[in-house]
This record gives C-alpha cells, structure tokens and sequence, in this order.
C-alpha cells in the first residue's frame, strides 16, 4: 500500500559469492548466473501505467564487508586492464580504507533500484531502463526521493546492488560492493506519465567530499565515450606519479571515489569530459 514502509535484505551484486575471505580464485570461479540479485518484486496496490512510484530512501544498515574488482571484459578501460583483481574491504563509521593514507568515505546508496518494464519475458540486469534499474547513481542515499515510471500493474520494484561508496561513472565496474539492509517508503503519483527515472535530494551532494579541493584530469573530442576512456586514463596516469599507484589499484581507486561530469556537449565538434579526484581522500 502506498505510504508502507519495507525493510530488504539486499545481498552483495555477487550474490554472495566474495566475502570478507574472499581471493582471486574466488574472482575467477565467480558464477555470472548469479551475479547482480535484486530483493523483490513488491506489489504496490494502485499503482498504474503511467503513474510513477515514489521511493523515500529511508535508511541503511551496512554489513561493513564489501569488495571493489577489475572483472576481465567489464568496465570502461576493459580492452586495458585485461588481468582480474580485487580489494577485499572491511570498514565501519564514516570511512574505508583502501590503502594506508587512502580513505573512501562511506554514502551508501543502492545501485540497482526500479520497477518491472512492460515487455514480455526475462531482461537482464545490467543495463538500466526507463522504469529504472541498474543506474548506479550515486546521490540515490538516504533522503533522497526517487520518482519510477510505472508500466506493469502494482510497479512490480525490486531493489540491489548496495554499495558502500562509488564515484560518477563507476569506471572500472564496480564499486564498493557490499550487502546491506535498505529501508524504503512507497507512494504513488497518478498519471505522472515520466519518461525517464527522476530524483531529489535533501540537501548538498558532494560535501563529504570537497573539503580538500580535486586533481581533475581531462578528456577532448567528438565521442564522449572516448573522452570518458582519455579523462580517466589521464588520472591513472596521475595517481601513479603523484601517489605511485599500482595501476589497477589506481584504476579501482577512480571507480569507488572519482566523478566523471560532462563539462561542455555545445561547441561542435569536441566535448570536453571533467574526471574530478577529491584530494579529501588522501590522508
């Protein structure tokens, strides 16, 4: 019923698979059929094509164990970073550690958040829709109110993918993947008719982190997707220079606490992507 509040178990988006031991024996045994699970589908009575679920994002209770990979062929850098790696994390209060004098301030946040679509049959996971999805938007946190466009009757909203932290753009593929309990208030705006998932914040979205000022590297030319590519491999480049990062850990490191931002589409025939580093998280 709209106005309900429900609390989800929501697993890791390896289903389980890498805990607090986990290897990269584990990475590489990692079963695929498994992998990005959403608690779900809630039934939310009156809710129509065309209206749009409304999603108060009430609370979250991390489990403090979470884990960041490079997965062979997945992420923005794939046809580069072609060996598995992975950051095992444990972490609690405001912040986990990713090396000493490098801490990622934890704002959890759900990655994978939407109702069911219209079309007939089994769709995957990965990529996000207009009824929502895998959107991986980071500012998704507790507070926020998201508005789903509706197409089946009841909405039909699950809900995974928790993460403890994660930069704009996600650009190796995961972030600091990590299961949790989400709780969560429904309610229904009739013949909202939205095209495309819609959000509002409670207040200011970055200040956790921008205290300390950024290092932003840059990324020019026609393709934004080959922008994106330029930006971070500029700041790869940096981190290994000015921190002496391995660079998978420097390309994790971008993944869990650097934002990708579109910072000119206007003046034909190059776009100019941003990737900005917060400096707040080098101790």
């Amino acid at each position: 019923m709209p106005g309900e509040t429900v609390e989800f178990e929501v697993l890791d988006a390896s289903g389980g698979q890498l805990g607090a031991q986990a290897t990269l024996d584990d990475l590489r045994a990692l079963d695929f059929g498994l992998v990005n699970p959403v608690t779900g589908p809630v039934f939310v009575e009156g809710a129509e094509p065309g209206d749009a679920l409304i999603v108060e994002i009430l609370e979250f209770a991390p489990s403090g164990v979470g884990w960041t990979a490079n997965i062979p062929g997945f992420g923005l850098l794939a046809d580069e970073f072609h060996d598995p790696y992975l950051k095992v994390w444990s972490y609690s209060g405001d912040f986990a550690e990713f090396l000493p004098g490098i801490r990622v301030p934890v704002r959890p946040f759900p990655g994978t958040i939407g109702n069911a679509p219209a079309e007939a049959g089994q769709h995957s996971v990965v990529p996000p829709r207009r009824v929502g999805g895998n959107m991986d938007i980071r500012d998704l946190t507790a507070g926020t109110r998201l508005y789903l466009p509706v197409e089946v009757p009841g909405a039909l909203f699950s809900v995974g993918d928790t993460h403890a932290a994660q930069g704009d753009g996600e650009v190796c593929g995961t972030a600091i993947e990590s299961a949790m309990r989400v709780t969560l208030r429904f309610g229904v705006q009739k013949q909202a008719n939205f095209q495309a998932p819609r959000f509002s914040t409670p207040g200011p979205v970055t200040r956790h982190i921008d205290a300390g000022g950024y290092d932003v590297t840059t990324g020019i030319g026609p393709d934004l997707f080959e922008a994106s590519r330029d930006a971070v491999r500029s700041m790869i480049d940096h981190l290994g220079r000015e921190y002496q990062l391995d660079p998978y850990d420097a390309y994790l490191l971008c993944s869990v606490a650097a934002d990708l931002r579109i910072s000119e589409i206007v003046d034909a025939p190059n776009w100019l992507v941003s990737f900005y580093l917060p400096r707040a998280i080098f101790q």
